[in-house]
């Protein structure tokens, strides 16, 4: 099970001051674990401000991209690609980032503190990888957190085609349990690419008052099992 980390001494403030037409709501704390988990719980999520060691930015997106899981929605092109991929769960956390990370990628935002940030929680058990491979190497996958029955996605990468959404495939499947109907995917924004694929948006408020009942239930299997 996660190892719980020191709390934060930060305080993101009440939902009710944030800017009702702005997805940035906070500058400043830590990327401490403690930080992290606690953003999550209150539906925010960092991304770098600029440059090495400056305070991070905090997000909770006006309209929340978000994944149900009966809501995927899989080709046939996408579900026959699935048989051409081997899926594995948190067997190269570091190497995903890493991809996720290449600053060679179109808008590519990952810098060393985010890395050195999700390093530690998964190192705590907050943090997973789904990894997709052929003949024994890395060809895609996604890394996010995983907080009661939300997964709060972070960042996908691919080196094949579909190698990141049959990742996406696969970490839905993962969710499927007696709590599937309840458990959601957080890609915070949505794109036209995540929206073929079944995301659709839900209000901030509504996304904030989902949480707590997000959070209240058990974790998957596939996040718990040694």
């Amino acid at each position: 099970m996660p190892v719980l980390p020191s709390p934060t001494p930060w305080d993101f403030g009440s939902p009710a001051r944030w800017d009702e037409s702005d997805d940035l709501v906070a500058v400043g704390a830590d990327l401490e674990p403690g930080t992290l988990l606690a953003a999550y719980r209150q539906g925010l999520f960092p991304m770098p401000a600029g440059g090495p060691g400056e305070p991070p930015y905090w997000f909770c997106p006006v309209r929340r991209g978000v994944l149900r899981v009966a809501d995927l929605k899989v080709s046939r092109s996408l579900r026959r690609s699935t048989g051409r991929f081997l899926v594995r769960v948190d067997t190269a956390f570091d190497q995903v980032l890493e991809a996720c990370g290449d600053p060679t990628r179109p808008g590519g935002w990952i810098d060393d503190d985010v890395r050195a940030a999700y390093r530690r929680l998964y190192h705590l058990g907050w943090a997973h990888s789904v990894e997709t491979w052929v003949n024994g190497e890395l060809v895609g996958g996604l890394y996010g957190v995983a907080v009661g029955g939300l997964f709060a996605g972070e960042s996908m990468f691919h080196r094949e085609r579909d190698a990141s959404k049959v990742a996406l495939v696969a970490l839905v499947d993962l969710l499927r349990d007696e709590y599937a109907d309840r458990r959601l995917v957080d890609v915070q924004w949505a794109t036209p690419h995540l929206t073929s694929l079944g995301v659709s948006e839900m209000s901030r408020d509504d996304y904030l008052a989902a949480l707590p009942g997000l959070l209240a239930l058990p974790l998957p299997g596939a996040f718990t099992e040694e």
